[in-house]
């Protein structure tokens, strides 16, 4: 009814990091994506088995590894699957 275009209500934030990736998973659909800074394409998605309703982390193993993890746990305000989950996944070397 809004005379306006607006996206989807989102829960969360993006992680940008040092190399130019951004990665989202504060949408409802329940996708953690990895986007180009610079051009905006969509690089990377993987769908998780609940809500990805947070900020994405990231850190840096001992051997020099880059990981982003994102807390999986649903949301009952945005109806998402529910969940209780802490993933990885490692970036490319």
């Amino acid at each position: 009814m809004l005379p306006l275009e607006i996206g989807t209500p989102s829960m969360g934030g993006p992680l940008t990091t040092r190399g130019g990736l951004t990665f989202i998973a504060a949408a409802q659909d329940r996708y953690l994506r990895a986007y180009d800074l610079s051009t905006g394409k969509r690089l990377w998605q993987v769908r998780l088995p609940a809500g990805g309703n947070a900020t994405p982390m990231t850190y840096t193993s001992p051997a020099g590894r880059q990981f982003v993890v994102i807390a999986v746990g649903g949301s009952s305000m945005f109806l998402t699957k529910r969940g209780d989950y802490v993933i990885a996944y490692a970036l490319p070397e």
